[in-house]
């Protein structure tokens, strides 16, 4: 399943040569250096890739970082990543996926679900078989459902039991499994208070997760479309982390554009099309 990281920095790629034959065969031993090795990556992809998301980055490698480290969690760990589009949801997840899988989003392990797509038809049983022929295959299987605040109610509360500190559903257990809900919803607290600091000349680095988590919360549950959401994740304790993602300003979408431009280089590829840029930028230039 796991048990190899593809990316560009040298000490991870030493580390896949090393670990790539051993597949999920590895001794106790092995396991601890992969873990270590995929909190490393990640902690490098997150600061040289993921550019503008101070607290979303913290969170995340936290987050990550102590689920890996664990060899018995109590339940599978469940982040809910908010803000509004093209600031980099997706993205992390695909960052994720990059440092545990040797596939990456391209792993048989790693399942995207869109609402919208995948979750039109109440009776899902057929998603449930993947999901558990997925995990009895590889225990640290990740779920990315995109658009959690576009899904129905019936739906979500089908997943419940799933995300619980239940030992076994259906006779498989989860709870070494990752689920990642990414959602637009509170997106117009989050940038509402990224600009109350940019109008106050305030660093948005001093943003902290106390001056977004109760106002994203409040707008989450004020909206009907997000009742059973936050009925059956946030009120019953489902939900680990919760993960904002913040605006982005000129200078980081330019980040964004040179890191992708070193990417095709190496690669081979021509350079990205920056002429589009101004329709990424939803915040002023300071």
């Amino acid at each position: 399943c796991l048990i190899s990281i593809l990316t560009i920095h040298p000490t991870c790629v030493v580390g896949w040569l090393v670990l790539a034959k051993e597949k999920c065969s590895l001794s106790q031993i092995c396991e601890q250096y992969f873990r270590e090795l995929v909190i490393l990556c990640l902690k490098m992809d997150l600061e040289n890739k993921l550019f503008g998301q101070h607290l979303a980055s913290r969170i995340i490698l936290k987050a990550v970082s102590e689920f890996m480290s664990n060899d018995n969690p109590k339940k599978p760990l469940v982040l809910s990543l908010h803000g509004p589009s093209g600031t980099g949801k997706n993205f992390v997840s695909q960052l994720i996926a990059e440092n545990i899988y040797k596939e990456g989003m391209s792993s048989k392990f790693v399942h995207v679900f869109t609402s919208t797509l995948h979750f039109q038809n109440p009776r899902l049983l057929f998603l449930y078989k993947v999901w558990n022929n997925s995990v009895s295959n590889c225990e640290r299987s990740m779920f990315i459902f995109d658009e959690m605040d576009k899904m129905d109610p019936g739906l979500i509360d089908s997943i419940q039991p799933y995300l619980e500190y239940y030992g076994k559903v259906v006779g498989v257990s989860y709870r070494k499994s990752i689920f990642i809900f990414l959602s637009n919803a509170g997106g117009e607290i989050i940038v509402q208070t990224a600009l109350d600091f940019w109008r106050a000349r305030r660093d948005r680095k001093e943003i902290d997760l106390k001056d977004l988590k109760t106002s994203v919360s409040l707008s989450i549950f004020n909206n009907h479309k997000s009742d059973s959401f936050c009925t059956t994740f946030i009120y019953e304790n489902l939900v680990d982390y919760f993960v904002p993602f913040l605006p982005l300003e000129y200078s980081h979408v330019v980040q964004c554009a040179m890191a992708e431009m070193k990417t095709r280089a190496s690669e081979g590829d021509g350079t990205p099309d920056l002429n589009g840029l101004d329709l990424f930028l939803l915040l002023p230039e300071k």
